[in-house]
This record gives C-alpha cells, sequence and structure tokens, in this order.
C-alpha cells in the first residue's frame, strides 16, 4: 500500500516541490520489500505492490528523460549565446 501511495504522490510532490524524486525511491524500495515480503509470507496485495512499482519505473523515466531534455535546452542556449560572442 505505501509503494502504491507514494508512486500516486509523487507527481504532485514535484508539482509543490515537496520531493517527487524522494518519493519516487520510496516507492521502489517499499514496492521490492513488500514483493519479497509477500513471497515468504503468502499474504495478499502483490498486485498492489507491482502497481506501485510500474507507476514508480515509469515515473522515473520520464523524469529522467525530463532531466535531459532541459539540460540539453541549457546546454544549446549557452553554445548558442557563446557561439554568437565568438562570430562578434
Amino acid at each position: 500500500m505505501v509503494s502504491l501511495v507514494s508512486a500516486i504522490g509523487a507527481p504532485f510532490g514535484h508539482l509543490i516541490g515537496v520531493g517527487g524524486i524522494t518519493l519516487i525511491i520510496v516507492s521502489i524500495v517499499t514496492g521490492h520489500m513488500a514483493r519479497s515480503q509477500i513471497k515468504r509470507t503468502g499474504e495478499r496485495g502483490d498486485g498492489l505492490a507491482i502497481a506501485g512499482l510500474i507507476i514508480s519505473y515509469v515515473h522515473l523515466a520520464l523524469t529522467v528523460l525530463v532531466v535531459i531534455f532541459f539540460l540539453g535546452l541549457i546546454l544549446a542556449f549557452v553554445a548558442g549565446i557563446f557561439g554568437a560572442a565568438s562570430t562578434r
């Protein structure tokens, strides 16, 4: 349950500045912990853990892509400034 709730809350953590990356990590760690406990004890809740893990891994991949995009954008901007300054 913790994995799923933190996975769902992570995008809102990005929006309000609480720490979306931290919530993603919490969700991944607790999801894997839950799955190993479920396998060991035979409890229910494997679907919730898997859902939390899937949401978290997709969110992590999208976050990495967005960060790479913005870093590329910043580097292109800086290169454009230095390119324009060197031609004068």
